[in-house]
């Protein structure tokens, strides 16, 4: 359902946005056929490399649409390492998270590649980055000549692991948990916010599109986006990649952007798909140290 990243070393915590800059380095990018072939590079859902291991599990509900993305050394860069997570729905999600899983990175490389600063820029200019590589990936998917992507999706959560720096983009319900040591034990940090349909913001700005949210009478925990016209397709996320029939009525593929400085004690982030909304935060960063230490912190 998702996948851990290892992490370690002393840096300074900053906040979100601050002017730290980096060294200037230049994107290597392969072409998008080549990226079976690319070293450090996980795109299956079962697996591991030196930093980070993969895993995932189909459930009851037939198709597992999960697609799951490791590339250690990603743009050329020995200290760089992209992971994302991607869960599909509808009835070609698992084709429209795979597609995500594959070009979504490259298109992150073209958007760094256009900015000036390369890797050397702040988290402002990363954001502007993600929300580039988002938006061309949605036109990506809207284009695709054999993808129907109508009334089917993914949501994707995306870390960049960037020397002692965490840049993270998501939209929809998969997330980004931080697990980092307290005194004797372990903390759970949810880097990341679920983009629901009942989140007060997303609701406002879908009903101004003149989509409706409501939940059905046999699920109410589950805030659902609908047509003005039709109680269809019911989707459980605000924002998503796909999706088109809801486009027009609130539903955006925008990403939130999120910045983290590591410190030494913190020791790893797990991606997760949202099936691991059921579990306390504070049982996964237990179950994702143990998983950390059977491997030696790698």
């Amino acid at each position: 359902m998702g996948n851990c990243v290892a992490s370690g070393g002393a840096t300074t915590v900053t906040a979100a946005g601050e002017d730290g800059r980096r060294r200037g380095r230049r994107w290597k990018a392969p072409r998008e056929e080549q990226l079976g072939s690319v070293p450090g590079r996980i795109f299956s859902n079962d697996g591991r490399s030196r930093t980070a291991a993969v895993f995932t599990q189909q459930g009851r509900k037939g198709v597992n649409q999960d697609a799951m993305l490791v590339w250690d050394g990603f743009g050329g860069e020995e200290d760089v390492v992209l992971c994302g997570v991607f869960d599909g729905h509808g009835p070609h999600g698992h084709l429209v998270a795979r597609r995500v899983r594959d070009a979504l990175p490259l298109k992150l490389m073209a958007a760094v590649r256009e900015s000036k600063p390369g890797l050397d820029m702040a988290a402002a200019a990363w954001r502007k980055a993600f929300a580039r590589a988002y938006k061309a990936m949605d036109k990506d998917l809207r284009s695709h000549a054999t993808l129907d992507c109508f009334c089917s999706g993914s949501t994707a959560v995306t870390v960049l692991k960037l020397g002692s720096d965490l840049y993270m983009a998501n939209i929809g319900d998969s997330r980004a948990v931080l697990g980092s040591r307290d005194g004797g034990g372990m903390v759970a940090v949810q880097l990341t916010v679920d983009l629901k349909p009942d989140v007060p913001s997303e609701a406002e700005r879908i009903k101004k599109c003149r989509g409706r949210v409501f939940a059905l009478q046999d699920e109410p925990e589950v805030p659902r986006v609908w047509l003005p016209f039709d109680d269809a397709p019911g989707l459980a996320m605000a924002r998503a990649f796909g999706d088109f029939c809801l486009k027009d009525y609130g539903v955006i593929s925008v990403p939130e952007f999120f910045h983290w400085s590591l410190t030494e004690k913190d020791q790893f982030v797990i991606l997760a798909s949202d099936g691991w909304r059921l579990q306390r935060r504070r049982g996964r960063g237990r179950a994702g140290a143990a998983a950390s230490a059977s491997r030696g912190g790698g």
